[in-house]
């Protein structure tokens, strides 16, 4: 390995800031040296904290920090009492681990995304997420938590910073600036100045479709808001063709449609549904209890795990998946990989794992590796349905 070389992976590797040295990882761990589990804005916010608000990090009540991907803030303001909320399961192992590696204790408190936060705070950093609805859903239930003093910093690389988001910082918090940009990273300071007018949250929401006799229930996090995803559209109506099964599992189940539509159409199976994003897994919850209600008989688990790390149930005669090429802003089959791979061993044999995927992604030659044996269901333009078989 070259110096230049070495010196890449040192960097891609530990974050150095006023706080210290830290050595990250991403969850999951991945191959390509060029991710690392910080960003430019995640180096902003640390600066901007060193330099202007030391008196607020060294007070005795807890930091709110909101959507921390990999755990770099909280692995570098450790010293300080932390309340952690996110949506992500995989990013609260990240911030574990990360926390872990660096031999570091911390006073942090993990909340998930789909409970409330539990007191006021004086300071609060928000890295901002993908989904708009989230970080709209977020700003609204923080509102009640923070008063006119509150310190309120916002990060994320300039170009995922939009009108739209400035517009919904004023809307629901109140005056809202920006910083110049910086390694192309921008902050946003919010001020509340509407503490007095209360904002009505849109979220959950209910989604019908009328041609599956579906209504389903989101929550802000949920991918595909207002209309059916369209390649959860193309794998519904290919489910018909299902094998008949004991025990299905939705495996990065979303809002359950997979799931729900399958137990429809198999009575008398076991469902499970699998996602590492907790208002997924209240979203599939919601829905599926919508549907079932009043059929007793009826049994499904839900578990918030990533892929099937923290799965307790049975194995599967099917597991019906829409895998994500995507984590955060980071495009990556990685996720799908280790799905399919964890799929193979969840199956019973003659099992079978069907897949719904953008057809430029291949994933019928992965799919022939690990199973030795690909089937396509159903294809398009866009989309390819492919079936493979435990031996």
């Amino acid at each position: 390995m070259s110096e230049s070389q070495a010196q890449t992976n040192i960097d891609n590797t530990r974050l150095h800031n006023h706080y210290g040295s830290f050595k990250l990882e991403r969850l999951p761990k991945t191959t390509k040296g060029d991710l690392r589990a910080w960003d430019a804005a995640d180096e902003l916010i640390l600066n901007t904290l060193h330099n202007d608000y030391t008196t607020q990090l060294n007070q005795a009540e807890p930091l709110l920090i909101i959507n921390d991907t990999f755990g770099a803030l909280i692995t570098s303001l450790h010293e300080s009492p932390i309340h952690s909320w996110s949506d992500s399961y995989l990013s609260q192992l990240a911030s574990q681990n990360n926390l872990q590696l660096n031999e570091l204790k911390g006073l942090y408190r993990f909340i998930p995304a789909t409970d409330d936060l539990p007191q006021r705070y004086l300071c609060v950093i928000i890295k901002i997420p993908k989904t708009l609805s989230l970080l709209e859903d977020q700003l609204i239930r923080l509102k009640p938590h923070i008063n006119r003093d509150t310190i309120i910093i916002a990060g994320a690389m300039s170009k995922h910073i939009h009108n739209s988001t400035l517009q919904l910082f004023e809307k629901v918090i109140g005056i809202t600036t920006t910083s110049r940009a910086t390694k192309k990273a921008r902050l946003i300071f919010s001020k509340n100045t509407l503490e007095s007018i209360p904002t009505n949250n849109p979220y959950p929401n209910k989604l019908t479709i009328p041609e599956f006799q579906l209504t389903l229930i989101n929550h802000a996090n949920v991918f595909s808001q207002n209309q059916l995803d369209i390649g959860a559209r193309f794998l519904v109506q290919q489910l018909e063709k299902c094998p008949v099964s004991q025990h299905i599992v939705d495996l990065g189940c979303g809002n359950g449609v997979l799931g729900i539509v399958a137990q429809t159409l198999h009575k008398d199976a076991k469902l499970s549904f699998i996602d590492e994003s907790y208002m997924a897994i209240a979203s599939a919850k919601d829905s599926y209890q919508r549907h079932f209600k009043n059929t007793p008989q009826q049994q499904a688990d839900f578990f918030i795990s990533h892929c099937f790390n923290q799965y307790q149930g049975d194995k599967a005669d099917l597991i019906l998946c829409n895998p994500p090429f995507h984590q955060a802003h980071a495009v990556g089959d990685h996720i799908a990989w280790q799905m399919f791979q964890q799929s193979n061993q969840q199956l019973n044999p003659k099992g079978e794992l069907w897949v719904v995927a953008n057809r430029h992604l291949g994933y019928h030659i992965k799919l022939k590796k690990l199973f030795g044996n690909c089937r396509t269901i159903a294809s398009n333009k866009k989309f390819v349905i492919l079936a493979a078989h435990k031996r």
